[in-house]
């Protein structure tokens, strides 16, 4: 059976849900995906961009989750591999065929030259990983991130993350976080081209002043996620790896949420003509499969103890499993012109909502590229204040209720679906959330 959404048959979430939830927050603790635990549903089955709660309700999947899910859920030759691989080998370090073909297969779409590739289980472990490669290579200690990015919640991931979540956490690893090129938000309140891409010139003062010179890696977010899928000019990562060039580091280009076609590029550091010394990669990587990894320039693959024996490996990376999953995925991007989905209804998304700013006073800027887009909600266009979250939150579960499933929850909405998703879904979805929109909207008197 094709599930067709939204069809929404009971209340938000319904009785099985609210059960299920109960059952698990017995002893789960705290922490959970926000939208998960604001949307109180459970999940039952999913089908390519739509999602059934056990109670029948189905949604308009525009989450995707986070950038993971770039199949679309329950794709049919994905699921074939993955049972195929349970039956023959699922856990070990050896060499298997699945792994090693995909090692080949992840060489290929890489930079030309980035192409040693080392796998791992989670974001910021390949983003560890990659930290250690660096302080290896150079012999170097202080790491360097941007405002507003985001790589992972381990303690030096943490040291160069933007996103605020460090600050409780005490003492952490030497690392700077500098000005990054949020053109809607700019530092300098200045409009691009006509600014030399000037926030990058602050962030090489900045790093001037407070480093001590051991600079070992400079990592970047080609596009940013977590900040509200924000789209800096081409040129500001080019000027990022000049910047790493002067200190002799690594640079480091994160490409979690934003490869394996994201943008309609394999990678987004294309966009700028980059290559990097190291990639990391995850989330559409696998597909949905917990794996991760790093690709490397071999010179840099070579620093020890990295590159020792046990040095750099995980129980977990690169199992048997793991990599049939990951191979699958980039072998279905090659075969179903996936890429070229992605860019079509990419800008079919980016069409529509750039119409919203004459249509939604609460929507003060609208960007994308390929199926990475974000729509901008703030209570006030002259002074860009951002629409409080209260109301957010009320965007969310009015959109719940629809049956539409998208990260509306703060006033940066983050559009992130599957790779594989078609025009008409996706267009049905953007049609929810516009009227989720509107209709909080009218409640506060702000229509």
């Amino acid at each position: 059976m094709t599930l067709k959404a939204p069809h929404i048959q009971t209340e938000i979430p319904g009785p099985r849900s609210r059960e299920l939830v109960q059952l698990e927050q017995r002893h789960l603790a705290p922490g959970l995906q926000g939208f998960a635990l604001s949307s109180g549903i459970a999940v039952e089955q999913a089908e390519g961009s739509v999602i059934e709660d056990v109670d029948g309700n189905r949604y308009v999947d525009l989450i995707g989750g986070i950038g993971v899910n770039s199949l679309g859920h329950r794709h049919p030759a994905y699921t074939k591999a993955l049972h195929e691989q349970l039956d023959r080998v699922t856990v070990g370090s050896f060499t298997s065929a699945p792994r090693a073909e995909l090692i080949e297969e992840v060489a290929k779409v890489t930079p030309k030259g980035v192409d040693k590739v080392q796998l791992y289980s989670s974001g910021a472990e390949a983003v560890e990983s990659a930290f250690r490669l660096a302080m290896n290579h150079t012999g170097h200690q202080e790491v360097v991130g941007y405002w507003g990015g985001f790589h992972g919640k381990t303690a030096r991931a943490l040291s160069v993350n933007g996103a605020g979540n460090a600050k409780t956490y005490g003492p952490l690893p030497p690392g700077h976080v500098l000005p990054f090129a949020n053109c809607y938000r700019c530092p300098l309140k200045l409009k691009y081209p006509s600014c030399g891409i000037a926030c990058a010139d602050l962030a090489r003062e900045q790093l001037r002043q407070q480093s001590t010179g051991s600079v070992a890696a400079v990592i970047l977010e080609p596009l940013q996620g977590t900040a509200g899928n924000v789209i800096p000019p081409p040129e500001f990562m080019v000027r990022a790896q000049e910047l790493a060039k002067e200190y002799g580091a690594v640079f480091i280009s994160d490409e979690m949420i934003t490869g394996f076609g994201r943008t309609g590029r394999w990678f987004a550091c294309e966009r700028s003509g980059v290559t990097p010394d190291i990639i990391t990669i995850g989330k559409a990587f696998g597909a949905g499969f917990p794996i991760s990894g790093i690709v490397a320039k071999g010179e840099i693959a070579q620093a020890k103890p990295w590159a020792n024996p046990s040095g750099s490996s995980s129980s977990y990376g690169g199992n048997p499993l793991a990599s049939a999953a990951a191979l699958a995925s980039i072998r279905i991007l090659h075969n179903e012109n996936v890429l070229g989905n992605v860019r079509e209804v990419g800008k079919a998304m980016l069409d529509e909502l750039r119409t919203w700013p004459d249509r939604l006073r609460w929507v003060g800027d609208v960007r994308g590229e390929g199926l990475f887009l974000g729509v901008e909600l703030v209570a006030d266009r002259q002074t860009k204040e951002p629409l409080p979250k209260k109301i957010c939150d009320e965007i969310f579960q009015d959109g719940l209720r629809r049956g539409l499933l998208a990260m509306s929850y703060t006033h940066a909405i983050r559009l992130q679906p599957a790779l594989t998703i078609d025009r008409d879904t996706a267009l049905s979805g953007l049609s929810l959330l516009r009227e989720a929109i509107e209709a909080v909207a009218r409640r506060q008197g702000a229509a």
